[in-house]
């Protein structure tokens, strides 16, 4: 299909065998046997139960799934439900993923409508559009969606919108012109596309591809090549949990041999290593994941962030690079007006004021300047755009972008677009047009009619033979002319989209004729960047996140955007990029800041050259252009307001504002939420393995058990559960101000303080241990013991929030860890001075046993916080 765009129409009419009056009902049929319906078909076939079995495909879910086994055959039933309904839930959510993500072909089949018109036989007739077939001669009016791939054979007016397919903000111009076989896809004017839509004028077109043959076919068929990837997340839980499962394998071994070899009850030995192995395991983990995810999706939710996979909330605190999408995204996507030029002054519009732009700004008195007036007056008066004003006082605007600019820069300066039309109805329109690329509208002014032009300004100028000069008309010279010209080039380098404006007054009975007018001056205008967008880029810089510019439009447009907002470096366009080799790409790519027109393909290149520089991808898009590069990306962002549903069922994360800012807030958020689970992995670390090297010392030195098998998943199951599951609920620190992490495993940087806290817990323990040990019963003994170990770890836990000292965050501002607390230590009470003790081989603890027992208890907190308000001082 790509060799149709640089022949002509009569080659193309040969070579697809076929004419201008359409085909023939027979060879119709023949093709559709030939070529297939004209539908986006599945490649793949979606598999539930392999897609089920893959969600167990990870070492801590083989671990999880071992404890679930050890825990039945000793008998441990509440623990092994638990553990089951933790890895059920998190296959679940996996699986859910990868439903989400086949959506994405459905809602690709559903861009396609039912029905097109074509020429068959010499007639008009209305067709199922699977049945449209190569050599087709489809029929666009205003409105239409296009289903096929499509050359343009005949147009008036023809204007599409391709914004779902290219990224192309405004309405492109079609022709029937033959093109260079180079031309990238977002400048092939004659060709019309699957999924476009018509926004102007009529034409006819051949159809050259249909099905998975046209562009959208395309991007279809490579989107179920594409495999979903883990997330940072869930590599990083890989590593750890390989890590963690060997360690905990060992010390089990040893626990269990040096049991053997001091002659212990070889039941109860293998009891106590089974206990241990179940104890020492995180199995709170996936809750913590799930809970920390589900929380963080609220509060992202309230700043205009919809999350559609819960591990995005962890994988957008992981982002390395961002590769935004520009128009409505940096953009506001709404055209205004930034600069006027009449009388040889330029003015700048800033808010509701106009200011004389030279040396130093200065406010315009629009009454005193009736040339600056008439030129207004002119761009809503040549204008087929209107409002409507809500009831909230904000005006709904409707028409063309363009158009819509010049009424709301009226508005701005108190001119009511109502009221003029009304006091100058309208007469007649020349329409606008590609090849004379201006419009005029005559108007009745009362004694006189009145011919308001706009367009390109070489179009605008060569009807013109007068100009407006401080209020007198003068004649329009051809050196004059070029001086002009020039000026409104000047304005384009700015990437303004620049207007011409004109008029000429007619007597009543005199024909208008676009000929011989009054030149009046320049409108230059842009979809300029959000207000807040400067801003948050320079938080994802010091964030240590690198940001790059992906756009359809134009380099002039995407380089005058990119200034504006802070954003530098080289630029590459679609065209260069298509020369660019893969090897070649990954060398510069971290050099490139901006892409400008790039094809659906292209932005997936660039994603796939960022990842395979170790680089962690989020990609924001909005249309079928994007989806590719959605789904490759390490976390794909799309837009609420203009996305297309095929975007979102894509997408991870959908920004409900389409804010570039927004995505600010969700990095914030997944940073917290990585920092909290690294929190409960320190402590769960810290504290657990103290009772394995505690079983050890005992077997070491033959003495008896400090704990028995049912004693240690008590403890297990008191402070791993709900105290540590609270630390989700801690608030961010400084998140923003560090480098994205780009650690293999969740144990980098945490071993240290794991060593330090098991060794001081262990210590603990021992201590007390040893204290009681022939001086006391062995059940009032492993009583202390038990309950050292549970304090400790209850009061460890408040030092395991933050590297800050807790006076400075707050001891109790965490309200859902002291709860926890609290019904933990009653929890303990209860256990301790009921009958319940019996069952457990404890005995009730005297007042002179809690003294022992507190000293030990609190110890671990006291010396960390020490150790953190040395550091914190220094």
């Amino acid at each position: 299909m790509d060799k149709f765009h640089s022949k002509t129409k009569e080659e193309v009419i040969q070579e697809l065998g076929t004419s201008e009056q359409g085909l023939s009902d027979e060879e119709a049929k023949k093709r559709l046997e030939k070529f297939g319906k004209n539908e986006i078909k599945k490649t793949h076939k979606f598999r539930p139960v392999k897609i089920i079995l893959e969600q167990f495909k990870s070492f801590l879910i083989y671990i999880l799934i071992a404890a679930i086994i050890i825990s039945v055959l000793i008998g441990h039933f509440t623990d092994a439900i638990v553990i089951a309904a933790i890895v059920v839930v998190n296959a679940s959510i996996g699986f859910f993923q990868q439903y989400k993500a086949e959506k994405a072909i459905i809602g690709l089949k559903k861009l396609l409508i039912p029905t097109s018109v074509v020429i068959r036989n010499g007639k008009h007739m209305e067709i199922s559009s699977s049945k449209i077939v190569p050599g087709d001669v489809l029929v666009l009016k205003t409105g239409d969606k296009i289903n096929a791939d499509c050359r343009i054979i005949e147009q008036k007016s023809l204007q599409t919108n391709e914004a779902a397919l290219t990224g192309e903000s405004l309405s492109i111009n079609k022709e029937d012109k033959v093109l260079p076989s180079k031309t990238i896809l977002p400048e092939r004017s004659n060709m019309v596309y699957t999924g476009t839509k018509v926004v102007a004028g009529s034409g006819k077109a051949i159809v050259v591809s249909t099905g998975m043959n046209t562009e959208f076919g395309k991007i279809a068929s490579e989107l179920q090549e594409i495999e979903i990837k883990k997330t940072p997340i869930q590599k990083r839980l890989d590593v750890f949990s390989k890590q963690l499962g060997l360690i905990i394998l060992g010390l089990v071994v040893i626990v269990m041999l040096l049991g053997f070899t001091q002659h212990f009850d070889k039941v109860q030995m293998l009891l106590t290593a089974i206990a241990l192995a179940v104890g020492s395991i995180p199995e709170g983990l996936p809750a913590v994941l799930a809970i920390s995810f589900a929380i963080s999706s609220v509060y992202m939710s309230k700043k205009n962030v919809i999350v559609r996979k819960l591990p995005a909330v962890e994988s957008l605190g992981s982002v390395t690079v961002i590769c935004s999408d520009k128009t409505g995204t940096l953009t506001e996507e709404k055209m205004h007006v930034q600069k006027i030029f009449v009388d040889d002054q330029m003015y700048r519009k800033k808010g509701k004021n106009l200011l004389f732009e030279n040396k130093k700004l200065k406010k315009v008195d629009l009454k005193k300047t009736p040339h600056l007036y008439q030129t207004i007056k002119t761009s809503i008066l040549c204008n087929n755009a209107r409002y409507e004003k809500l009831e909230s006082g904000d005006y709904s605007f409707i028409g063309d972008p363009t158009e819509q600019a010049f009424v709301r820069m009226a508005l701005d300066f108190e001119m009511n677009k109502k009221e003029l039309t009304e006091q100058e109805p309208r007469l007649r329109e020349f329409e606008f047009d590609s090849k004379r690329k201006m419009m005029s509208l005559v108007r009745d002014a009362g004694r006189k009619k009145v011919l308001y032009s706009k367009g390109a300004s070489e179009k605008i100028l060569s009807k013109c033979s007068f100009e407006m000069v401080k209020g007198d008309i003068k004649k329009l010279t051809p050196k004059r002319k070029k001086e002009l010209l020039e000026k409104s080039s000047k304005m384009e380098k700015e990437a303004l989209r620049v207007l011409a404006f004109a008029y000429k007054n007619f007597n009543k009975k005199e024909k208008a004729v676009e000929e011989g007018m009054i030149f009046l001056g320049f409108i230059g205008m842009i979809d300029p960047p959000r207000k807040e967008v400067a801003n948050a880029i320079k938080d994802t810089r010091n964030a240590g996140i690198k940001v790059k510019m992906i756009t359809g439009d134009s380099k002039l447009t995407a380089e005058a955007i990119a200034k504006q907002i802070g954003l530098k470096g080289e630029i590459m366009t679609g065209s260069e990029l298509e020369e660019v080799s893969e090897s070649d790409l990954n060398k510069v790519i971290e050099k490139v800041v901006i892409f400008a027109r790039t094809s659906p393909q292209q932005k997936l290149k660039i994603t796939n050259a960022l990842q395979s520089n170790n680089e962690t991808v989020a990609i924001t898009g909005d249309g079928v252009n994007d989806v590719l590069a959605l789904k490759a990306a390490d976390i794909g962002i799309a837009m609420g307001k203009r996305g297309t549903d095929v975007a979102r069922d894509t997408a991870d994360v959908v920004l409900i504002d389409d804010n570039f800012a927004s995505i600010v807030s969700g990095i914030r958020e997944g940073r917290k939420t990585y920092d909290n689970i690294k929190k409960f992995i320190k402590y769960m670390l810290a504290v657990n393995f103290s009772q394995i090297v505690l079983i050890m010392s005992a077997l070491f030195l033959n003495l008896p058990l400090p704990l028995l098998p049912l004693q240690i998943l008590w403890l297990n199951l008191l402070t791993d559960s709900i105290p540590a599951l609270s630390l989700v609920f801690e608030e961010p620190e400084d998140v923003l101000n560090s480098k994205p992490r780009q650690e293999k495993s969740a144990l980098t940087g945490t071993w240290k303080f794991i060593l330090a806290g098991g060794i001081i817990a262990f210590a603990a323990e021992f201590i007390v241990y040893l204290i009681g040990e022939g001086a006391m019963p062995i059940e009032t003994v492993r009583s202390m013991v038990l309950t050292t170990a549970i304090l400790f770890e209850l009061f460890f836990v408040y030092t395991c929030r933050s590297k800050k000292p807790l006076l400075e965050i707050g001891i109790f501002s965490n309200k859902w860890l002291n709860y926890a607390i609290i019904l933990s230590l009653a929890l303990q009470l209860i256990l301790i001075y009921t009958p319940l003790a019996g069952i457990f081989k404890l005995a009730p603890l005297t007042l002179m046993n809690w003294m022992i027992i507190l000293p030990f208890a609190v110890s671990g907190v006291i010396l960390f916080e020490i150790g953190k308000y040395i550091k914190y001082r220094k």
